[in-house]
């Protein structure tokens, strides 16, 4: 990575002292110009974070390891010889949080992995609405603004994506997971600090989002760009499979309620905006069959109906 593409990661705990400023420019300049960066000091406990990597390492390998294989065979992937391009090389599952907890419906992790993750989603979701509280302050909007727009008549959603992606023999064949832009509000990222695999695309190049210890990475969705009218922007992103080590990544998403009304922010419109307004569980929708084509045909569509089919939805996505 070019020096001048230095990926942005803040220090929050300087929020709270003489370089507030600074700190907030820099989340800012990262929310405009990356859709991405990486905090640390963020309050969650390290030792938390720890226990969670550790029993989500244990769950892949007694619960889950044996399954991506079987479903490498079925699919015929455990020999490559040509590019795959509409399979990922991930194994997941889904923890929801909100509107309603399903915790207690996964059957194969332990109680002690129930309490973990519980206690680590209720910190992901204060942290996610002290974060979008940090973007509204940048932006001129009321405090609690965003958190409003996101709890509809229901409340927000919000759930976890547990993923693991093991080596792959042959990484120039398959991506862990094909590029897209998430639909959502605001992404949470615990990831793996040894081995790496994400990247955005930033001016035409994809930027490796560095590994480090104990961080959370933050990148904004669809939604974000929505309200903000554009200033705030969501980017494409992948993961790359790596012939060494299985990279562990526990992705939270904190998003609109089903019936929340999405529109950009009025005091953000100059004019008529380009963006449209809808209900989040009809972009959501739209967004399950489509998530690995460009956004802008689904703006687009939002604002015509009748145009959604034309974008030809082919690929299934958890909404929580």
């Amino acid at each position: 990575m070019e020096k001048n593409m230095k990926f942005p990661v803040v220090d929050l705990s300087k929020l709270n002292g003489e370089e507030r400023d600074q700190t907030m420019a820099l989340i800012n300049e990262a929310c405009e110009n990356w859709g991405f960066f990486e905090i640390v000091n963020h309050g969650l406990p390290h030792d938390l974070m720890d226990k969670i990597e550790k029993m989500t390492k244990e769950h892949y390998k007694t619960c889950q390891e044996q399954k991506f294989n079987d479903m490498l065979k079925s699919k015929g992937l455990d020999n490559l010889q040509t590019e795959v391009e509409d399979v990922d090389w991930e194994s997941t599952f889904y923890v929801r949080h909100l509107p309603q907890s399903n915790l207690s419906d996964i059957s194969d992790v332990s109680d002690e992995y129930r309490t973990a993750m519980k206690d680590f989603g209720k910190r992901l979701e204060n942290l996610a609405e002290e974060l979008l509280d940090l973007l509204c302050e940048n932006l001129g909007l009321e405090k609690g603004y965003m958190k409003k727009v996101f709890h509809g008549t229901k409340g927000p959603t919000f759930g976890t994506k547990v993923s693991n992606y093991p080596p792959c023999p042959k990484p120039e064949m398959i991506k862990g997971l094909r590029a897209h832009t998430d639909a959502g509000g605001i992404i949470l990222l615990f990831q793996d600090d040894k081995v790496s695999g994400l990247q955005l695309l930033k001016d035409g190049e994809w930027i490796d989002v560095p590994p480090l210890n104990h961080s959370i990475v933050i990148n904004l969705g669809d939604q974000l760009e929505v309200i903000t009218n554009g200033k705030y922007k969501s980017v494409m992103h992948r993961v790359v499979t790596q012939q060494e080590g299985n990279r562990m990544s526990i992705a939270s998403f904190y998003n609109p309620g089903s019936d929340a009304e999405i529109s950009p922010a009025t005091s953000l419109v100059e004019k008529d905006s380009e963006y449209p307004s809808f209900v989040f569980d009809d972009y959501m929708k739209l967004y399950a069959g489509v998530k690995f084509q460009p956004k802008e045909p689904r703006f687009a569509a939002m604002k015509n109906a009748s145009a959604v089919t034309e974008l030809n939805p082919t690929a299934a996505v958890e909404t929580f």
